[in-house]
């Protein structure tokens, strides 16, 4: 598996599990009738974000990832992420790789800590997974999402300290 830059012929390739996952409703905030066009504007993010596609050796993308300041101005300094694995490759580490090479982009890039803002706290394969990678719930919004079959459950907002050198800027 490698890890590249996502350039815009990608996105024939990420928007059909990408729907389906959004379509699924039960682990994005996103609008379940999410349409092609504003996926693809909100998925294929401008810098200082990045999105990035893992593929195997045939160039299948097996999932995407896209970071990104969480916020601006005077907290740009805490990065954000999300993932989007294809059902279809499950289980073979996709996800993880993409947390890792987030988490080292957020490093080099000099954020000072990362933030997942709405982990749905049903979607125990991602809470175990960024738990694993260092991250640690600091709370959950009590029914904060409306999942299909669960109803209304959690959401948790998960972070972890980066702590880059103190000469590391990305806010400029």
């Amino acid at each position: 598996m490698v890890i590249r830059e996502a350039n815009p012929g990608d996105w024939p390739r990420i928007w059909p599990f990408l729907r389906d996952i959004v379509r699924a409703g039960e682990t994005y905030t996103y609008d379940r009738d999410l349409d092609e066009e504003r996926a693809r504007g909100m998925w294929l993010t401008a810098p200082p974000g990045r999105t990035v596609v893992a593929v195997d050796e045939a160039g299948t993308v097996l999932g995407t990832a896209k970071m990104n300041p969480n916020h601006m101005g005077p907290a740009a300094h805490i990065a954000s992420a999300s993932f989007m694995v294809d059902p279809a490759h499950s289980g073979r580490g996709v996800g993880r790789a993409l947390g890792e090479h987030v988490l080292d982009w957020a490093r080099a890039s000099g954020y000072r800590a990362m933030q997942f803002n709405a982990v749905v706290e049903t979607n125990v394969r991602a809470v175990a997974l960024w738990r694993s990678l260092g991250f640690e719930i600091l709370a959950t919004l009590p029914e904060g999402f409306r999942h299909p079959v669960h109803g209304y459950v959690g959401l948790h907002i998960m972070y972890q300290a980066l702590h880059p050198p103190a000469a590391a800027d990305p806010a400029g």
